[in-house]
């Protein structure tokens, strides 16, 4: 079966990538898994890079910092190691509160979206549930963004974080349309407590509506944290994707 629709952040294990980054990402192909979605790749260096080849991994997309940073040097790691899409993955909550700040965020965007086009590379944004809860004009701060950004500039919905945040994530994808190439796809309860997530499929979100509400794109498995174990976790979620025709 084709995998080419499913991926997993590597936030998920840190802890592991961290302590041998080769090992993790060899172990996560035995698993299945051909794409990843680092985090901070920056501070992984040749580790990353030797262990993606080595494993045979690819990795389309990434969570990078890059607003109001060294762009020329993140896009041009990125292209280094293949990474086709940066997604910044998080703007504070009290920049998401007016009509002013929010635009002020899509206008960085933009720029450096002219910026990674030089190397080949797409930039997005990455939510969680202050730009849901927040809401601008009658609309969620997050709708609010997208309508200001460019063409280019692209979104990765944490399906689970506009739960939290109190919307429908069934409802809500359509409302951003094609913009949106990437999904996380995580389970729980959908509370803040971050140690109450589980694997996909083990928890209360409706996930295959989810999944069906914006079909296209890819679907990256992530847990913040659990109480129990978050590889594992990793496994039993491609496992469960993969038995309902969704990885």
């Amino acid at each position: 079966m084709s995998t080419s629709k499913v991926s997993v952040q590597l936030y998920t294990v840190r802890e592991l990538l961290t302590e041998d980054t080769v090992g993790t990402l060899k172990r996560i192909a035995d698993i299945g898994f051909t794409q990843v979605e680092p985090f901070a790749f920056l501070d992984f260096g040749d580790a990353l890079r030797d262990g993606l080849a080595e494993a045979g991994l690819s990795a389309p997309t990434t969570h990078q910092g890059f607003i109001g940073g060294d762009l020329d040097r993140v896009f041009e790691s990125a292209k280094a190691l293949g990474i086709q899409t940066v997604i910044d993955p998080f703007v504070a909550p009290d920049k998401w509160q007016s009509a002013d700040d929010v635009a002020k965020t899509a206008e960085q965007l933009n720029a450096a979206a002219e910026v990674a086009a030089r190397y080949g590379i797409r930039v997005g944004y990455h939510n969680h549930d202050h730009e849901i809860s927040s809401t601008i004009d009658g609309v969620t701060a997050l709708e609010f963004f997208a309508g200001r950004l460019a063409p280019e500039v692209v979104l990765e919905v944490d399906t689970y974080w506009v739960a939290v945040g109190g919307a429908d994530p069934v409802s809500f994808l359509p409302k951003l349309g094609d913009r949106v190439v990437a999904l996380h796809i995580k389970d729980g309860p959908g509370t803040h407590e971050t140690k109450d997530q589980v694997a996909v499929g083990q928890g209360s979100l409706p996930i295959e509506q989810i999944i069906a509400a914006a079909p296209e794109a890819l679907r990256v498995i992530e847990l913040d944290d659990s109480r129990g174990d978050r590889f594992q976790a990793v496994a039993d979620s491609f496992a469960f994707l993969t038995s309902k025709g969704l990885a």
